[in-house]
């Protein structure tokens, strides 16, 4: 079966597209769009990006391998990363992890066996301040010391079985 997308989704890349000068310079942006839809970007994604785009795969996975933040094996229903550069770990971010593994009966680097939570460390999740913290999917927590950790576990795990998320203040 050939690579498809939602018609809404497709219409919004189309549209994206048209807002740049060279329809490379759009990349990015419609890989987010596809990930958003299907949460991973798969090889036919990236056969379809390019083709869309003018551009060869090769091209395209080139943007893929480099930025973290795109995704080429499925995960989980909920994605956890923990960050774990120097100021949140001097902070407990290993703890934190440590803890959610724990909890979620995941351990880091891995989904969980019911394909409910991905859980992995981050490189820099640019709250350095405010650490440790975590993103749960987009939405980021701070200050997660082992006696805040239930608050964030609870939502975790609501998220998991299919809850709404819980607006966060952040």
């Amino acid at each position: 079966m050939a690579f498809q997308l939602k018609p809404e989704t497709v219409e919004k890349i189309d549209r994206m597209i048209a807002r740049y000068p060279q329809k490379r310079s759009a990349l990015m942006m419609v890989l987010h769009e596809i990930q958003e839809e299907k949460r991973v970007i798969s090889n036919e994604a990236i056969e379809w990006v390019a083709a869309r785009l003018e551009l060869q795969p090769i091209n395209v996975l080139e943007v893929v391998t480099f930025f973290p933040s795109y995704r080429q094996k499925p995960i989980g229903k909920v994605w956890v990363r923990v960050c774990r550069t120097l100021s949140c770990a001097l902070m407990g971010g290993y703890k934190t992890g440590e803890i959610l593994e724990k909890e979620l009966g995941c351990k880091m680097g891995h989904t969980s066996d019911d394909g409910s939570v991905t859980l992995e460390y981050a490189e820099c999740l640019a709250a350095c301040g405010t650490g440790p913290v975590a993103l749960v999917d987009e939405d980021l927590f701070e200050n997660l010391t082992p006696d805040k950790l239930g608050p964030v576990i609870a939502e975790i795990k609501k998220r998991a079985a299919g809850g709404t998320p819980t607006p966060t203040k952040n």
